[in-house]
């Protein structure tokens, strides 16, 4: 392992590894929320023989092409910055973390490479029944590979299913299904998955909103709006179910990420959950005797009820996971502390344990090891220096987490108003809600990427839960080389983005291949107000 690095090299190779997933993350939602949408279409298509749904369907295809293709450059070069940025973390867990990613690479990738050719090409090659599983598959294509990161990544929140080798000082995967069927990577997935298609639900009513606003494809508008916002309001529906169960998962295996989510410091039983707050800037110190809130709202005993489903349960705080001493369900909880010196006694045991083999000391390498395995479980502590190092920023947690939940609870709002609308016929005269829901968009990449910041942000300092530090995880390279390639992935991604943008403007602009239909229904509206 890798000590004394210097903290610009740390903080340059997380900014890249950010600025990287961020970008990636603009593409992926908007292909998994479009893709269940166009295939929805296409179904309705297949059912009813109706040529209209077939032309919508390949309006939003040709979104979806556009976004896929420049979604694929980012992800590739992602998983790229392990092995280069990142390699301690590729050696220590590259057993187990490789797998998902091979099968997503293997199975998920070349999938969707051969099924995307026939949704594209294919539409009078081969039967409508054909082409419609060709489009499905597409979108399940695109799913699995979310499967497999989103597994590799809830691994790195909550290890299961491994054993760690001293030999090779290397975690190795011996409970395939632990790892990807663990209540981490299933709630990881649905709710990410589930966000994606609130995501792609708000696309395409705000960009149907933007039909009507300059009176253009009227039918298409209205029938794309009907099909997005039920899509939508679904997704956000269930969104607060997975949302609970992700809450849940927290507050069993990432206590000080659920304390940072609530600017909590002090636990009690029947804590509140934070629905409005503004935290203290003069809270400098997790044991300081600052109030962590200048405003808060709250709903009482709520965040005891979440987490473990009992209203006055025991929530610990920031305080009570660094100082121990509170009852868990397994005893007494440990300090911080504690924590660093059996973490200390791990990584010493280890070095011995290599010692002995090296000098084939038997007896000696049994005693290191038996101590080792022992003591692995805080084997990540060992690395760090000082207590507060185990708080991650609260006030980015914290403020990440209300956008979020304050953005779901405003898209289910909006998608019942427009559904409401829509079948009162309203929408077309309600030029504010048109607006609103185009100026939406950009609002739907915040909801997401603001999860993300909770998600990653929120487990600080570990790169994997517990188990690795991200300042030991890091590559040994120069701190010049890892901000030359920052910026130039930032021009690069910035370029792409562009272009993606620009492209689809157009595409958007030159509208599906359908009759305008307008002038005919501002006639016939016309009518029907004169008759009455």
């Amino acid at each position: 392992m890798v000590e004394n690095i210097d903290s610009s090299l740390i903080d340059w190779s997380r900014a890249q590894f950010a600025l990287t997933a961020i970008y990636h993350w603009i593409f992926v939602p908007l292909t998994l929320g479009l893709g269940v949408i166009m295939a929805v279409m296409e179904t309705i298509y297949l059912r009813t023989g109706d040529e209209f749904w077939k032309n919508t369907a390949k309006f939003w295809m040709k979104l979806f092409g556009i976004n896929f293709a420049i979604g694929v450059a980012t992800g590739l070069i992602l998983e790229f910055e392990f092995g280069t940025n990142w390699s301690n973390y590729s050696w220590f867990v590259g057993d187990i973390f490789g797998a998902p990613l091979a099968i997503e690479g293997i199975v998920a990738f070349f999938m969707e490479a051969t099924f995307i050719a026939i949704m594209f090409f294919g539409w009078n090659k081969v039967s409508k029944r054909v082409h419609l599983t060709a489009t499905w598959l597409t979108v399940l294509g695109a799913t699995f590979s979310a499967v497999w990161i989103l597994v590799a990544n809830a691994w790195m929140q909550y290890p299961v299913g491994m054993q760690f080798n001293p030999d090779t000082v290397r975690s190795e995967m011996f409970d395939f299904w632990a790892v990807a069927l663990s209540p981490m990577a299933i709630n990881k997935f649905f709710h990410t998955v589930l966000s994606a298609w609130v995501l792609g639900g708000v696309f395409v009513v705000g960009i149907s909103s933007w039909f009507l606003l300059k009176k253009r494809q009227t039918k298409f508008a209205l029938t794309s709006i009907k099909i997005g916002s039920i899509t939508g309001l679904i997704a956000s529906l269930l969104l607060v179910w997975t949302g609970d169960g992700s809450a849940y998962c927290v507050a069993r295996y990432q206590p000080m990420k659920l304390a940072a989510m609530e600017g909590l410091y002090k636990g009690s039983e029947g804590v509140g959950l934070v629905a409005i707050g503004v935290l203290n800037p003069a809270k400098k110190s997790y044991n300081d005797a600052v109030d962590p809130f200048l405003f808060k709202l709250e709903f009482p005993k709520l965040l005891s009820y979440l987490t473990d489903r009992n209203l006055n349960a025991y929530v610990p705080g920031i305080a009570d996971l660094l100082d121990g001493g509170y009852r868990t369900g397994s005893g007494t909880a440990m300090s911080a502390n504690e924590k660093i010196a059996r973490g200390k006694v791990a990584i010493g045991a280890l070095a011995g344990y290599r010692q002995a083999v090296k000098e084939k000391d038997n007896e000696a390498a049994i005693m290191h090891k038996a101590t080792l395995e022992e003591n692995f479980k805080y084997f990540g502590y060992g690395y760090i220096k000082d207590p507060s190092q185990l708080i991650p920023s609260v006030p980015l947690t914290f403020y990440s987490f209300r956008i979020m939940v304050l953005l779901g609870a405003y898209f289910i709002l909006m998608f019942v108003v427009v559904l409401l609308f829509n079948k009162k016929d309203k929408y077309l005269k309600s030029k504010w809600l048109q607006w609103t829901c185009l100026l939406s968009i950009p609002l739907a990449y915040l909801a997401g990427q603001a999860g993300w910041v909770v998600a990653e942000v929120g487990r600080q300092p570990w790169a994997i839960q517990d188990l690795l530090p991200t300042h030991v995880a890091v590559s040994k390279l120069s701190a010049s080389s890892v901000q030359f390639t920052f910026f130039l992935f930032l021009i690069l991604f910035s370029v792409l983005l562009f272009a993606e943008i620009r492209i689809m403007v157009k595409a958007i602009q030159k509208g599906p291949d359908l009759p305008d239909d307008n002038t005919q229904l501002t006639i016939d509206n016309e009518s029907i107000i004169n008759n009455n």
